[in-house]
């Protein structure tokens, strides 16, 4: 099973932000030590518990503090940047660390509607021109000397271009310009089983890819027990509510019990986004992305989560690793 890692840089209480980059670095570097393939950072704006927001330059970071782990965007939110500026920047990472460098690039805005008026654009008009921005930046990346201006650097770039989604959209467009395709069911599950046949049945050959891709988003969080493992996920579960009640704010500290403190309908709000997801010891875990991964046939797993102690998070990377091994697995 493949796996790789997706990490918001998230931002604790108590914490700062240099904190937050440094523990993405260890993060990283963690991630590369225990055998995954890539470390994607995802673009969010306006929210004081998640740090990855310029997500090239955190990347350029982590590059400085690995060796062999493909580093990418997961993603990049494009209709809030020029497609050139795209290129150039992702052009530059690729300069750095040479073959290493994925792009994946979403439709989304990253933010409520805060950020059309802070970008100073028409983001619902520029979502409309995803499409056309996508093909500009696969030229820009195949060399094409049509273009009209070149990016410098990006033009010609061997940086490998994705496209996510978390609705049937994504999945017609990946299919259609034969992209590799990765579906954001960490936290938007509903449309995970429709979108990837979809994608499969439409695909369509192209220069960089012959037969489709998937990767697919899961929350997981590994510990020693399925007790301990529930507890550490608290954090990440208050985050969600106060993000769904309007009230977004830095990673808390756990809390024991805490699911017996919501409301009804909190509970359940609470419970579909964490339906995919694998949280408990090595034996849980195994079986969570086992099935996961049967369920969607997905050539590659990514793996999303935070905990209040980043070195736990480390743990859990290295525990869900080891849990998948054939020695572990006939235990």
């Amino acid at each position: 099973m493949k796996l790789s890692v997706l990490d918001l840089v998230p931002v604790i209480e108590g914490g700062t932000i240099p904190q937050a980059m440094a523990d993405a670095a260890l993060l990283a570097k963690a991630a590369e030590e225990a055998g995954y393939h890539r470390y994607w950072v995802a673009e969010h704006h306006g929210m004081p518990g998640i740090a990855g927001a310029a997500v090239s330059v955190v990347l350029a970071h982590v590059g400085h503090h690995t060796q062999t782990i493909r580093l990418g965007a997961g993603g990049i939110m494009l209709p809030n940047h020029n497609p050139l500026v795209i290129a150039e920047q992702f052009g530059a990472l690729d300069a750095l660390y040479p073959g290493r460098i994925d792009l994946g690039l979403g439709r989304a805005p990253g933010a409520d509607q805060r950020i059309v008026r802070a970008l100073r654009k028409d983001v619902n008009r520029a979502a409309e021109d995803f499409p056309a921005d996508v093909v500009e930046l696969q030229a820009q990346f195949a060399g094409d000397a049509r273009l009209p201006l070149a990016a410098t650097p990006g033009h010609g770039a061997p940086v490998d271009l994705w496209i996510l989604g978390s609705s049937l959209f994504g999945a017609q467009l990946a299919a259609m310009l034969g992209l590799p395709y990765a579906f954001a069911s960490h936290f938007a599950p509903d449309h995970l089983d429709g979108a990837i046949k979809l994608y499969r049945e439409r695909f369509q050959p192209s220069a960089s890819l012959e037969q489709p891709y998937v990767m697919a988003a899961i929350n997981v969080l590994c510990a020693p027990s399925d007790e301990e493992a529930q507890f550490l996920a608290s954090s990440q579960d208050q985050s969600f509510v106060r993000l769904r009640s309007g009230d977004p704010g830095r990673l808390p500290p756990p809390i024991a019990g805490y699911r017996e403190t919501l409301a009804g309908p909190q509970l359940a709000t609470l419970d579909h986004f964490r339906q995919v997801s694998a949280i408990g010891s090595p034996a849980t875990v195994r079986a969570g992305l086992e099935a996961f991964q049967h369920r969607t046939g997905a050539d590659e797993l990514i793996v999303a989560g935070a905990t209040f102690d980043p070195a736990l998070r480390r743990r859990s990377l290295r525990l869900t690793m080891e849990a998948l091994t054939p020695a572990a697995a006939n235990t």
